[in-house]
């Protein structure tokens, strides 16, 4: 066979998009360092600032300090002034690397990445067998920067703009109704709720046990334990009934069988009842899932949320690009007759189920 024609000026495109991807790779430990270390949070409104000066502020050894820097400079993340050899992080920079309360802030979420390198031997072993990973046997960072980074989210959309466009739930919640947080892992979607609307009473549900315990331990910490409380169960038999709401925070399609979660959530809701399923945001079809965002949802769909619905059965490994057409399946199957897009972002799909 004749040997390909390599087209050089593609070869070269392609080469230099491949070395950006590992460019970002390194960046994101830099970016991790620097969230740990509170350099982004030192030079926040400080205007142009040393390399020394910074390295003071934050008990940090200069050269280190210099070096990481000019990978910062490098990348964007901060600008550089050749002028002065000072350094500055901007309004927007900072809210994406230095607020810890915003919604946008990013340096947590390179703990998920980091997980799935920990874990790369068990992903190679389910590849070569088929054979699924539980949620609870990854890495320890994996829970960290999947709380952290969706707390951020929820944080910021949660209350002020999700709930409102589901209809009449709001009203609900202020007179007072029992909601099922179902996937619930460290308890912050339960926690925003019961803030906001402490007339409701909110009951949190998992699989994984050191996540109910550290949810528990938030809910403490955020003083709104009398009316939040958690415990290990099943999305497919977790107690209790009439529930006014009952919510799937980006969980269902890690589940490996979706159908059954949702219809014991069609059995355990009140008359009149709602459930709100948050989901990864994707088109219904792989040709208009070619995005960034999208590369980033099916990669960690391959190694985390496709092996646990594996590990479950695997009876409809949704994955975490199921797009609106195969929930909405799933939801009539198990009994719901009402189904519709109720909010979206560029990171998420907001759907409203009812029987």
């Amino acid at each position: 066979m004749d040997a390909p024609v390599i087209d050089q000026a593609k070869l070269e495109s392609f080469i230099m998009r491949a070395v950006g991807d590992l460019s970002a790779g390194y960046g994101g430990v830099m970016v991790s360092l620097g969230g740990k270390l509170g350099l982004y949070k030192a030079m926040a409104g400080a205007g142009p600032i040393s390399a020394k000066e910074l390295a003071a502020r934050t008990g940090c050894a200069e050269r280190y300090v210099r070096e990481w820097l000019n990978s910062q400079a490098a990348g964007g993340y901060v600008n550089y002034h050749a002028v002065s050899d000072t350094y500055e992080l901007s309004p927007e920079q900072a809210i994406v690397l230095a607020d810890e309360d915003s919604p946008v802030y990013i340096p947590n979420a390179w703990n998920t990445p980091a997980s799935m390198w920990f874990d790369e031997d068990k992903a190679l072993d389910a590849f070569r067998t088929g054979k699924g990973v539980a949620w609870g046997d990854h890495n320890g960072r994996l829970f960290c920067g999947v709380a952290a980074f969706y707390r951020n989210a929820y944080r910021g959309s949660l209350v002020p703009q999700w709930l409102p466009a589901l209809d009449g739930v709001v009203d609900q919640l202020k007179a007072g109704i029992r909601v099922a947080d179902v996937g619930c892992g460290h308890g912050h979607s339960s926690i925003l709720m019961a803030e906001a609307f402490p007339k409701s009473r909110f009951h949190g549900f998992d699989v994984h046990a050191d996540s109910i315990d550290e949810a528990r331990l938030n809910a403490e910490d955020a003083g709104v334990a009398e009316r939040v409380d958690f415990a290990i169960a099943r999305a497919a038999d977790y107690p209790g009934k009439n529930y006014g709401l009952i919510c799937f925070f980006d969980c269902l399609h890690d589940m490996g069988d979706p159908v059954a979660a949702a219809r014991h959530a069609a059995e355990t809701l009140a008359p009149g009842g709602t459930v709100m399923l948050v989901e990864p945001f994707a088109n219904d079809r792989v040709e208009d899932n070619l995005s960034p965002v999208a590369r980033l949802y099916y990669a960690a769909s391959t190694t985390i949320c496709c092996a646990h619905a594996i590990s479950e059965g695997g009876h409809h490994v949704l994955g975490a690009q199921a797009g609106e057409a195969r929930l909405a399946e799933v939801f009539r199957k198990a009994g719901f007759t009402h189904f519709r897009r109720a909010a979206e972002t560029p990171f998420n799909l907001i759907l409203e189920a009812r029987l």
